[in-house]
């Protein structure tokens, strides 16, 4: 047991162990966001690549939820529903449907890339506060064989 020092030294490595915890939460959620980002963008990519096959008169299958599909007939390609955002829907051409499904992918790619700066901002700072704990515990060691080789030579 040491009398001086020790329990500053494991207080700022608990500190540090937790902060550095907080900090991988936080990374784990905006890798998680960046997924979900990437995974909207290919199905506006897989919307884009039907929407460009499609024509009038084409049978599709149209999902009814729960896994199941109807088939069906497009009366008119040019009469296509978008979601616009916040619960908001429009109709537009099918060229119309495509460029708002282009745009939406310039703005998916752009979250994407400000929560990617996010994370390596998190990754950076988490590196650092590792390494802070890393020193804290060498010099925790430190102090501790100094201690028990001064109480080791009084005994002789």
């Amino acid at each position: 047991m040491s009398l001086g020092g020790g329990g500053g030294g494991r207080q700022q490595l608990q500190e540090l162990s937790q902060q550095i915890q907080a900090l991988e939460e936080e990374q784990d959620e905006l890798e998680a966001e960046v997924e979900s980002l990437q995974e909207e963008k290919r199905e506006a990519d897989e919307a884009i690549e039907a929407l460009n096959t499609i024509e009038t008169g084409s049978t599709v299958q149209v999902p009814v939820g729960g896994g199941a599909y109807v088939r069906a007939e497009v009366e008119d390609i040019d009469e296509v529903i978008v979601d616009l955002g916040a619960d908001y829907s429009a109709e537009r051409t099918q060229e119309g449907a495509v460029e708002s499904l282009e745009t939406k992918k310039e703005t998916l790619d752009e979250r994407i890339e400000d929560v990617r700066e996010e994370l390596a901002e998190v990754e950076e700072e988490s590196a650092q506060l590792e390494q802070q704990a890393q020193q804290a515990q060498q010099q925790m060691m430190q102090q501790q064989m100094q201690q028990s080789q001064g109480q080791g030579g009084d005994g002789e």
